[in-house]
């Protein structure tokens, strides 16, 4: 499935590490309202029963704002919920038995921190990549960062949409001007946000500025 560089704009990343007391759906929402132009379900520590019963939450709210909800590494709760697809790591199945499992017609991103990477993702069919973290990360202790340096030769290696990811915020996303990226993945700078959807409208006008986009408050993403 080819998708459009801009669905990459303002990729929302959930963590309910930072919702502080808030329902999950109620802070996607906010994301949403504030212009994000995709948003992932990730949820390390749920049972599948609990997963597939957020996921179904989660795409009620996406689906009434017309924007794809992908999965994080777990394609049965992907196909029991109809989303538009899956991330998967390196460390997570191989992205070309995911498109055997999910055919066509979904989504696939894949993690890539190196070239080689990169280029192998591309082979196995996926639509896009996720490359960082280029600030470091606040959820995943153990990631390495990722020098722009590196992300900017990715980009140029491959002919699908890149999203940067890692530690970006408003105080940091200008560090990206100049870069090859198609959009960012944001977590913690949207989900602990006190205002979420102020906080995602701020950071999607800089990301379209960066990437040159224009800042449309409709979605057109697929």
């Amino acid at each position: 499935m080819k998708i459009k560089p801009e669905l990459l704009t303002l990729y929302g990343v959930t963590d309910r590490g930072h919702l502080e007391g808030k329902r999950l759906c109620q802070v996607v929402e906010e994301v949403l309202k504030g212009g994000a132009t995709l948003i992932q379900l990730r949820e390390k520590d749920m049972d599948q029963e609990a997963f597939l019963k957020e996921a179904l939450e989660v795409k009620k709210v996406t689906d009434a704002y017309q924007v794809p909800l992908i999965i994080n590494d777990n394609i049965q709760v992907c196909l029991a919920c109809d989303a538009a697809g899956v991330h998967v790591g390196q460390s997570d199945m191989a992205a070309g038995k995911v498109r055997r499992l999910l055919g066509e017609d979904k989504i696939i991103g894949v993690t890539a921190k190196t070239v080689d990477q990169a280029l192998a993702a591309q082979a196995a069919g996926a639509d896009y990549l996720g490359c960082g973290a280029v600030f470091g990360s606040s959820t995943k202790l153990n990631t390495k960062k990722m020098s722009l340096e590196t992300l900017d030769e990715i980009c140029r290696s491959v002919s699908i949409p890149v999203v940067a990811i890692g530690g970006i915020s408003l105080e940091n996303i200008g560090q990206l001007t100049g870069h090859l990226m198609d959009g960012a993945a944001v977590v913690s700078a949207l989900f602990s946000a006190e205002d979420p959807c102020a906080a995602a409208r701020k950071l999607k006008a800089q990301i379209c500025r960066i990437c040159g986009y224009a800042d449309r408050s409709a979605n057109s993403n697929v």
